[in-house]
């Protein structure tokens, strides 16, 4: 059987780990990367993850990728642009990407669109991911088989930000060492809801949950009581030090499915006074019914500061979430395919532990 051949496109924290992914797995092989920045350009793939060369070269040339030949393009982007996915899949590629799509509204313009590129080119899309694109959607429906007379589906997040290795974004996007007004206007809710909302209305059109027109959002602010221990930039008395963001579908004005996110700058001098309780930094699904049932996720968040900033796991599992369904995405009919739409796809084994043709 021959390879698929994959483009991964942008080489940030998961765009490193889908390569990865990608060399790791016995029936894809990277075809070219696209790069955001000219020091970039030219360079040998292996040289941007750390590893030994590749003989693919990475391009800032969009036209040059996009005329490569290539099965697929993992799009990883830090914000999604719609015209770019729309000329890769005009460029008659599949698409897996963990920055939208999860479960997309087709009677959003925008959203039909890119279904009908899709399908015009006989190419697939796939939103993926962990939170969203699995923790919150995914995994969720597959615990709910459990249960009965369900009430409520929660899925939620408890994350010490220290560990995100890109300062820049936890500073200027999600608003940490800012004025609590500065947070709240920042671009952070409206770049999270997109993706967490479509989580929530998957979970209510598969289960069959009837809930009200719109999805409630919910955000705090923690500020800091003193100075935060953060190497990048300060943290000082007063600036913002912990976010949390709920997004709740409801029904006759009460919660039935809760996404959320607790995004917190250590445990310490915090008002108010927040912390990971005794479970520490941990994923959570929990499906209140007959009987409930919890699952908590472990090892997505590092066991330190220095280890997160090395390699986060939770960015490392984004993309294995992301490559692993490259294959049958690749099978799949063209448009834009769901977990909903698509067979259980798994991980594979190291290669000294894997079947052998």
């Amino acid at each position: 059987m021959s390879k698929l051949r994959v483009i991964q496109w942008a080489t940030g924290g998961v765009g490193k780990a889908a390569i990865e992914c990608v060399l790791n797995h016995p029936r894809l092989e990277l075809a070219g990367c696209w790069v955001h920045t000219a020091s970039k350009n030219g360079a040998d793939v292996g040289d941007i993850v750390g590893a030994a060369p590749l003989g693919v070269k990475a391009t800032t040339d969009v036209d040059e990728v996009l005329a490569l030949d290539a099965d697929c393009v993992v799009y990883s982007p830090l914000v999604p642009n719609d015209e770019e996915v729309l000329a890769i899949l005009r460029s008659g590629k599949n698409v897996v990407t963990p920055v939208g799509w999860v479960y997309p509204d087709l009677s959003n313009p925008r959203h039909q669109a890119i279904a009908d590129a899709a399908v015009e080119n006989g190419v697939t899309l796939h939103g993926s991911g962990i939170h969203p694109g699995g923790i919150t959607e995914r995994f969720p429906l597959m615990v709910s088989s459990l249960s009965s007379a369900v009430t409520h589906v929660r899925a939620e997040e408890f994350s010490d930000i220290r560990t995100y290795n890109a300062p820049d974004v936890v500073r200027h996007i999600m608003g940490f060492g800012g004025t609590p007004e500065e947070a709240v206007q920042g671009p952070m809710a409206s770049l999270l809801e997109s993706g967490f909302k479509m989580s929530v209305r998957m979970i209510a059109d598969h289960m069959g949950f009837r809930i009200d027109p719109n999805i409630r959002t919910i955000q705090d602010i923690a500020v800091a009581t003193s100075d935060i221990d953060y190497d990048p930039f300060p943290i000082t008395a007063g600036t913002v030090a912990a976010r949390r963001f709920r997004w709740q579908a409801l029904a006759d004005g009460e919660p039935v499915i809760t996404a959320a996110v607790n995004w917190l700058m250590g445990e310490e001098n915090l008002d108010p006074d927040w912390n990971f309780a005794e479970r520490g930094e941990r994923f959570e699904v929990e499906i209140t019914g007959d009987p409930t049932v919890s699952l908590t996720f472990k090892g997505l968040q590092p066991p330190s500061i220095a280890e997160g900033l090395r390699r986060n796991p939770g960015v490392v599992a984004t993309a294995n979430h992301c490559v692993n369904a490259i294959p049958d995405v690749c099978a799949a009919g063209p448009g834009i395919k769901t977990y909903l739409d698509l067979p259980l796809f798994a991980g594979r084994p190291a290669r000294n532990l894997a079947v052998t043709a």
